[in-house]
């Protein structure tokens, strides 16, 4: 990959001097073009960002990027062209039973695929634009998994390759795989997915077993060690067995409407059991079953109620929780994965699902109940309480805020006794107290630092003053969520804490929610669980949790 980079530096470094030396302004023009083109490319290989091609699902390159690129693809197209014409080995080659090994394709190879049944392609390339099969007439199913040349792929798009190809060959589909020459890319990924199947081989066996099929196979020194390490590590493994529970209910009964899309984006990925809530078996009932079947992960498809209840048996195993937001205000999912759940909830979730990775999120228990977001009482419970189902299928999430503004408008305060993990017990007078593990920055009243974080160890606590104009501490706690402060000091009726346990206690019934859903208790006892719970979520979303 060195190599490559200062290969590409050095021409970049031609074509500048050579504008530098050259009067004409078309020339002068054209060799800073080419100079730009293949400086980019060198940055692609220092970065190992192979997403600088834009390539798109259906395996195209954008025209800007072409038009910006051109004179490295140009060359790279010569390039591929005389390698071709003097390649000894066939375009396409069969491994193993159903699993082919391949050159770029070229229209002249789809006879080729049709006589011997293969009607999947993954293609590793980031440099070339895709066969459009669609134009083609062709009912290929195709995925491209972007690799530099000479480089490798990340744990994750091996993950997602192994899980596309293992789904197909499970279907009984014949898969071909294929770089630039069949002879370095297209080569690790089909060792990895043949590790994956004989976990007792050796990659150097695999390799020799390859090399008797198809003798221009190679992997570099590089490729060799990462794929020798994977299996070392046992990261080559095909983990795609999944549940999904789906509460037809949920939102305005949004699985009727989002079933076929979602099972088109999860089926090439997952070996897909489907089953629906009922009064009868709730979604802890199905997840439960899940797990006695050794389900490799777990789908809960609607709102934060399914989600709690199928999580909470999920809790302190290693099997995966994955989610589909279908209900109303979908809190877990958003602190997750982001404000793309609310922008295009369907693709956001399934994308965490299909490429994003496994992040260890604490959870908590609250008198013996699994909490995943928060317990809150005074104007969170009363928000809830009033937000009915009625209510929240005429008006959605503006349900929600019809509650808030009757329970602010109420204002009333109660006295409790709180105890935070060892410390003296204090009085707090207030309307309104949240415990939260999570909380997107649409969750106000959780906002005393900003948006909680869930691998932190510690729940936040965040109660108001009674003495000061609620309006005013709203829009407080706004800010607090937009900005994510985190100073050490309260603001005027606004008060926050953390601790890893958390006793409340009243001299009445206390009324609580949990989770989106009303309870009551004498007492409240709350403690944290830390990294109790597996969740998918975006790789770049985990990327900044970890920083």
């Amino acid at each position: 990959m060195l190599l490559q980079t200062n290969f590409y530096l050095l021409i970049a470094l031609i074509f500048v001097v050579l504008s530098a030396t050259t009067a004409d302004l078309y020339f002068r023009s054209a060799w800073v073009w080419a100079a730009l083109s293949f400086f980019v490319v060198s940055l692609a290989y220092v970065l190992n960002k192979p997403t600088i091609f834009r390539k798109r699902a259906d395996g195209t390159i954008p025209l800007a990027v072409r038009w910006i690129l051109w004179p490295f693809l140009w060359t790279t197209q010569i390039y591929n062209a005389v390698a071709r014409s003097h390649d000894k080995v066939p375009a396409i080659q069969e491994i193993e039973p159903g699993l082919f090994l391949a050159r770029r394709l070229f229209p002249s190879d789809i006879h080729f695929l049709k006589s011997n049944d293969i009607c999947a392609v993954l293609d590793v390339t980031a440099e070339f634009n895709s066969l459009n099969w669609t134009l083609l007439g062709e009912d290929i199913d195709y995925l491209n998994v972007p690799i530099l040349d000479h480089s490798v792929p990340t744990e994750t798009q091996v993950k997602r390759a192994l899980n596309w190809i293992k789904t197909h060959r499970k279907d009984g589909k014949s898969v071909v795989v294929h770089c630039a020459l069949g002879r370095g890319r297209s080569v690790f990924m089909l060792a990895a997915y043949l590790l994956s199947q004989h976990p007792d081989k050796t990659p150097a066996a695999i390799i020799k077993l390859v090399k008797i099929k198809r003798q221009s196979a190679h992997l570099n020194k590089r490729q060799l060690h990462v794929i020798t390490k994977m299996h070392h590590q046992k990261q080559l493994v095909v983990r795609n067995s999944a549940w999904l529970i789906a509460n037809p209910v949920a939102g305005t009964c949004q699985w009727k409407e989002s079933k076929a899309q979602i099972l088109e984006l999860l089926s090439p990925y997952y070996d897909l059991t489907i089953r629906t809530t009922s009064k009868e078996h709730n979604g802890g009932y199905w997840a439960r079953k899940a797990l006695q079947n050794n389900s490799d992960v777990v789908i809960a498809c609607g709102g934060d109620g399914t989600v709690a209840e199928v999580a909470q048996e999920l809790v302190n195993t290693h099997v995966k929780l994955g989610i589909i937001p279908l209900g109303t205000a979908n809190a877990l999912s958003y602190a997750l994965c982001g404000i793309g759940v609310k922008l295009n909830p369907i693709n956001t979730a399934c994308l965490a699902l299909i490429e994003g990775v496994e992040s260890r999120i604490d959870t908590a228990l609250c008198n013996d109940e699994v909490m995943l977001m928060l317990c809150g009482v005074g104007f969170e419970q009363q928000m809830i309480e009033k937000a009915d189902r009625e209510k929240k299928n005429a008006s959605g999430q503006l349900a929600y805020l019809q509650g808030l503004s009757e329970a602010v408008g109420d204002n009333k305060s109660t006295k409790y006794q709180l105890q935070l993990d060892d410390h003296p017990v204090i009085t707090i007078n207030t309307p309104s107290l949240t415990i939260a593990n999570a909380a997107p920055v649409t969750t106000l009243l959780a906002q005393g630092r900003g948006a909680p974080d869930t691998t932190d160890g510690v729940m936040d606590l965040t109660w108001l003053s009674p003495d000061r104009a609620q309006i005013l501490n709203l829009i407080e706690l706004v800010g607090h969520g937009l900005t994510n402060r985190l100073e050490d000091h309260d603001y005027e009726g606004i008060y926050h804490d953390t601790a890893c346990r958390v006793l409340l206690t009243s001299d009445e019934t206390i009324s609580y929610v949990l989770d989106g859903e009303n309870r009551e208790a004498d007492e409240l006892r709350i403690e944290m669980i830390p990294k109790s719970l597996s969740v998918m979520v975006p790789i770049k979303l985990n990327n900044i949790r970890k920083k």
